[in-house]
C-alpha cells in the first residue's frame, strides 16, 4: 500500500468526505426509510437489490447483481488507480428479519410480519452513502497521487447464514487487501461507537436434532421408546454436562430454542425435534463442544433406545477483528467521532454475524455504531417489534466507512 502522506494532505480529504457525506444526509435518511418500509427476508431480497442497483447505475457507478439476483456488488475506483492498487471492500447486509413492525411512524414496515430490526437497511444505507461521497471527492485523491479500488458488497442472507459464503463463492472479496464493517448497537448513543480488538462476536453453530422411535398409547409406554422422556433426559444432559465440557474461562453457551413433539395428550409420539445454538469464541472450545454433543446424542440413544439424529445446517465463524484493520476503523471513528466518543468493548458478544465469513479470505474489521434513540432508555434492542435507530448516525457511519478506507490506503 501507499506510504503514509503527510496529515494535512490527508485531512484535505477528511474535509472533502465529511463535506460530501453532509450533502448527502437527506439521501441517506430517505433510502434507509425506503428499506425499512419494504423489507426483504433472508434469499428473498429481489426487490432490495434491484432497488440498490438502480441507485448506484443511476449515479454512474459500476454495480452488478449478485447470483439470483439477490445481492448487488458496486466497484469505483476512487482516486489515482491502476489495475494494481489496492482493492479495498466495504459490506452492508440487505435482509430483514420474520417480525412484526410494531412502530407507530410514517416509515414503519409495509410488509406483513417482515422488520428491520437489526439495522440491516442502516447498514445498507451508511455503505452506499461511503460509495457515493468516494465518488464525489475521488478528485481529491487523485491530486494527492492516492487511490484504491473500492468494491462495496451489498450482502443478502446474514440472518440464515447463508449470505456471507454465497458472495465468498462469487468472488466479492478476490483480489481484497481489507474488509471493513458496522453494526448498529442500541445501547450506545448516535456519536458513540465500540472499538474490539480480536474476537468482537462468537461463532455459532445451529444444531438440529431429531429424536425417532416408537410410539403409543400413553397408558403403556413400556410398548414405545417414549421420545418425549428421551428428549427430557437430553435436554437435561445437554444443559449440566456441555458447559462442563471446555475450560470455563473460554465462553461457551448452548441453548435450546424450539422443543417439538406430539400432538395428542394420550398418545406417545415417534418423533420430537429440537432445535438450538451451540457458541463459542474459539476454535478449540467450538471443537471440544461439538464432540462432546455429539457423544452426549449417542449416550442417550443408546440409553433409551431411540435414534438421535444431529445437523449442523447453518454455522457462523466468529467475527475476530484483524489488529491493521482495526486500528484504521478506530483512527477513523477516532476523527469522526473524537477519542472521548470510542469505547473499549471488552468482552465479546455471544451473538453471532455472518461477517466472520470473509475473514479467512482477506483481514477485516467491524465496529459497533451507536444508534440509540434520543428520549428512550433503555433503547429498544435489536431484534425487538419496536426496533428503531437514531438517524443522525447515518452520515457517522458512512463517514467512518469511508475514512477507514483511506486509512488504509496511506499506511504502509
Amino acid at each position: 500500500m501507499n506510504m503514509q502522506p503527510p496529515a494535512d494532505v490527508v485531512a484535505t480529504v477528511h474535509a472533502a468526505i465529511d463535506a460530501s457525506v453532509s450533502q448527502l444526509i437527506p439521501r441517506l435518511v430517505a433510502t434507509r426509510r425506503h428499506l425499512h418500509q419494504h423489507p426483504e427476508l433472508s434469499c428473498q431480497e429481489i426487490e432490495t437489490s434491484k432497488y440498490l442497483l438502480t441507485q448506484l447505475q443511476t449515479a454512474g457507478l459500476s454495480a452488478r447483481l449478485a447470483k439470483d439476483g439477490l445481492g448487488v456488488i458496486a466497484d469505483f475506483d476512487w482516486g489515482k488507480c491502476t489495475p494494481t492498487s489496492p482493492r479495498i471492500a466495504l459490506r452492508a447486509d440487505i435482509d430483514a428479519l420474520p417480525i412484526l413492525d410494531a412502530k407507530l411512524c410514517s416509515y414503519k414496515s409495509q410488509m406483513a410480519g417482515r422488520c428491520h430490526a437489526c439495522g440491516h437497511d442502516a447498514h445498507t444505507t451508511m455503505a452506499l452513502g461511503a460509495i457515493l461521497a468516494a465518488q464525489s471527492t475521488s478528485e481529491h485523491l487523485k491530486q494527492l497521487g492516492l487511490g484504491c479500488r473500492l468494491r462495496v458488497i451489498f450482502q443478502p442472507a446474514e440472518e440464515n447464514s447463508f449470505g456471507a459464503r454465497a458472495m465468498v463463492a462469487q468472488g466479492a472479496v478476490e483480489d481484497t487487501q481489507m474488509i471493513f464493517a458496522l453494526h448498529v448497537d442500541p445501547e450506545r448513543a448516535a456519536g458513540q461507537v465500540g472499538i474490539r480488538y480480536g474476537a468482537l462476536t462468537a461463532n455459532c453453530d445451529e444444531v438440529h436434532i431429531s429424536i425417532a422411535g416408537r410410539g403409543g398409547h400413553s397408558a403403556r409406554p413400556n410398548q414405545t421408546d417414549d421420545v418425549i422422556a428421551t428428549a427430557a433426559q437430553l435436554v437435561t444432559a445437554l444443559y449440566n454436562w456441555l458447559p462442563r465440557s471446555a475450560d470455563c474461562r473460554n465462553p461457551a453457551v448452548f441453548s435450546i430454542g424450539k422443543l417439538a413433539g406430539g400432538h395428542a395428550c394420550n398418545v406417545i409420539p415417534d418423533r420430537v425435534e429440537i432445535l438450538g445454538t451451540l457458541r463459542t469464541t474459539d476454535a478449540a472450545t467450538r471443537q471440544t463442544m461439538l464432540r462432546r454433543l455429539r457423544e452426549i446424542l449417542q449416550g442417550v440413544a443408546a440409553a433409551s433406545g431411540t435414534q438421535i439424529a444431529l445437523t449442523i445446517p447453518a454455522v457462523d465463524d466468529a467475527v475476530i477483528n484483524d489488529q491493521a484493520a482495526m486500528t484504521c476503523l478506530h483512527e477513523a471513528a477516532r476523527g469522526v467521532v473524537g477519542e472521548a466518543g470510542c469505547q473499549i468493548v471488552e468482552l465479546p458478544s455471544m451473538g453471532a454475524e455472518d461477517f466472520g465469513g470473509y475473514m479467512a479470505h482477506t483481514p477485516g474489521a467491524m465496529l459497533r455504531l451507536g444508534t440509540s434513540l434520543p428520549g428512550r432508555s433503555p433503547s429498544p434492542p435489536l431484534h425487538s417489534t419496536d426496533f428503531d435507530i437514531d438517524e443522525a448516525a447515518l452520515p457517522l457511519g458512512s463517514r467512518i466507512l469511508l475514512r477507514a478506507v483511506l486509512e488504509a490506503i496511506t499506511r504502509s
